[in-house]
């Protein structure tokens, strides 16, 4: 277990602010998460959007090279579009540094045919199409973990559902965790107990969400959060570096994560986006080191996952139809 993160470390400005007599209210003990990761820890660090081995060779050997610590790597262009020695690859790269490996399964409704998610209502969003796309994320679930993948990203309910069934019937191996992307993410109390009982292991939320809406989902649910510190532009384009702090304590166990704004998309990921991803990958990296530099200038950088840490721990689940 990892020692406990202070009750109440410095806010940003705190001395400064108080000496001139502009002091911000203490937090309030009422606000803070109840919840930790199994371990004991408060959080995590992902790095999303590693596009295949070579990008997750840049991350590796960057995160050396700056003391970042990771617990996840995960990936956003897809199951599909990696081949198996590249899967593989990735997979024992990971596992050298014990860090969990999770990619994206199936066809998602921006890649499909329909066009209602390119209206202005976006209508159906990221979802599985029909039951051919619900087919395809199976086939791409199978197919990862047979080849060693043990973290899967979806963005349908329905494929969470089917895989967190599966999983439970011995398809797919019983330890796989099932991770809800950020482009379906919660965003009340109501909806995130839903994905925690469909079978979802962590839930990205959008990076929008307040603190308050962060204590909310924590008087019903334990699941492990996942949060764009810095979110992409497609996901907002928010910076929320000097909150990293009161992120954790509201919303623990929280897996911190580093997009890029400002950045190309690079989704679905191929050669001609090369020197974009790798770049972006390196930066991202780097984006992590400032926000635990800042952590610890602040003295709120305990709490952190012992390295290897990637199970959530006991969570609520619907029942299952026999």
């Amino acid at each position: 277990m990892t020692d406990a993160a202070p009750s109440h470390p410095r806010q940003p400005g705190e001395p400064a602010l108080t000496a001139l007599g502009l002091a911000a209210p203490s937090p309030s003990p009422a606000d803070a998460s109840p919840h930790t990761f199994p371990d004991g820890g408060t959080w995590r660090v992902e790095i999303p959007s590693v596009e295949g081995p070579e990008a997750l060779g840049v991350v590796l050997k960057e995160a050396a090279r700056l003391d970042v610590p990771i617990h996840r790597i995960s990936q956003g262009s897809g199951v599909w579009m990696l081949s198996d020695a590249e899967i593989t690859e990735m997979v024992e790269k990971a596992a050298e540094r014990d860090i969990e490996l999770c990619l994206f399964t199936g066809p998602r409704g921006t890649w499909d045919t329909g066009a209602s998610v390119r209206t202005d209502s976006r209508g159906a969003g990221l979802r599985a199409r029909g039951h051919d796309a619900v087919a395809g994320c199976v086939e791409d679930a199978l197919r990862a973990t047979e080849l060693g993948v043990k973290c899967l990203l979806v963005a349908d309910e329905g494929v969470l559902w089917t895989l967190h069934r599966a999983r439970t019937a011995g398809i797919i191996p019983a330890d796989t965790t099932l991770k809800v992307s950020a482009l379906i993410g919660p965003v009340n109390p109501a909806a995130y107990a839903v994905y925690e009982q469909l079978g979802a292991d962590s839930l990205n939320v959008p990076s929008d969400l307040t603190l308050a809406h962060l204590t909310e989902i924590r008087r019903v649910s334990g699941a492990p959060m996942d949060m764009y510190v810095e979110a992409p532009d497609d996901l907002g384009g928010y910076i929320r570096m000097y909150e990293i702090a009161e992120l954790i304590r509201r919303g623990a166990p929280l897996y911190l994560k580093f997009g890029l704004a400002k950045a190309p998309a690079i989704y679905p990921y191929g050669a001609q986006l090369r020197d974009v991803t790798l770049d972006t990958a390196r930066e991202r990296v780097r984006r992590g080191r400032l926000a635990l530099d800042l952590l610890a200038r602040h003295g709120a950088g305990a709490g952190m996952s012992p390295l290897g840490s990637r199970l959530p721990g006991a969570l609520n689940r619907f029942p299952e139809r026999s």
